[in-house]
């Protein structure tokens, strides 16, 4: 998958249903955005938000799609929405290209490899320093990680705690060859 391309589709190992991974329509903006706020529900206890007067968390999706280099990617198996992937130039650490800015697969579809080989087609699709960050606390999400990445460099990336900054959290670092 190239930078233009939409779509991505996968067989996984033990899972029969197929997933795809695309670029985000403006016709899936309502599902990504009812997504989003799954995702921050499930880090509530992580990440210190209230909900606003609608009973929404929010999240400022204008600038996928607009600003160069941010990229919304949905998830689908079986043609039902199951994820996202959220992917700006705005890195953490000086000499970044990509920032995973958000990550999400839906409780129902997690712990079959559908995370991991979603992560992997973005890795290959774009080229370059990769920065992939976990909040603090949040010691699932750097379990998987810390495991998608070292299986997909072969162990080559560095691990950083950032403590100071707009972002806090731990970080890993490594550069993505690209594979078509």
């Amino acid at each position: 998958m190239g930078p233009a391309a939409d779509a991505v589709r996968s067989t996984l190992a033990g899972f029969a249903a197929p997933f795809e991974l695309r670029i985000a329509t403006p016709a899936d903006r309502p599902a990504l955005q009812r997504m989003l706020e799954l995702y921050q529900h499930d880090l509530s206890d992580l990440w210190d938000q209230d909900i606003d007067e609608h009973g929404e968390y929010g999240y400022a999706l204008d600038l996928y799609g607009q600003r160069p280099g941010c990229r919304a990617y949905v998830v689908c198996v079986a043609g039902r929405y199951a994820g996202f992937a959220l992917v700006t130039p705005d890195v953490i650490l000086p000499g970044g290209d990509h920032w995973m800015a958000q990550f999400f697969i839906m409780k129902k579809y997690r712990r079959r490899g559908i995370g991991e080989a979603v992560a992997t087609r973005l890795f290959d699709a774009w080229p370059g320093r990769w920065q992939v960050g976990q909040m603090p606390l949040n010691r699932p999400a750097v379990a998987f990680w810390r495991g998608t990445i070292g299986r997909y460099t072969g162990g080559r990336y560095t691990e950083t705690e950032v403590t100071q900054g707009w972002w806090l959290g731990t970080l890993q670092q490594f550069e993505s060859p690209g594979r078509p």
